[in-house]
C-alpha cells in the first residue's frame, strides 16, 4: 500500500542512514517499524478483561487508597 506522510527531516535522515547501514529498503524498515509499534500499543482483550475483574474485586481497596 502506498502512503504519504510528513516526517521531521532529522528522523528521515536517520531512517535513510539506517537503511544504508543495514542494506534494507526504507519501505521495509517502515513496514517493520509499523508492525512493532502496533504490537506494542495494542492491548489484548483478555488483558482488559482481567484488569476489569481485578478492579471490581478490589473496589474497596481502591476507594481506601484514593482517600
Amino acid at each position: 500500500m502506498k502512503i504519504s506522510s510528513k516526517v521531521e527531516d532529522s528522523a528521515w535522515e536517520d531512517l535513510k542512514s539506517l537503511a544504508r547501514e543495514s542494506k534494507q529498503s526504507i519501505s521495509g524498515l517502515l513496514t517493520e517499524a509499523i508492525r512493532e509499534y502496533v504490537i506494542r500499543r495494542r492491548v489484548r482483550p483478555e488483558v482488559l478483561r482481567h484488569l476489569d475483574s481485578s478492579i471490581a474485586e478490589n473496589e474497596e481497596l481502591g476507594r481506601r487508597l484514593a482517600e
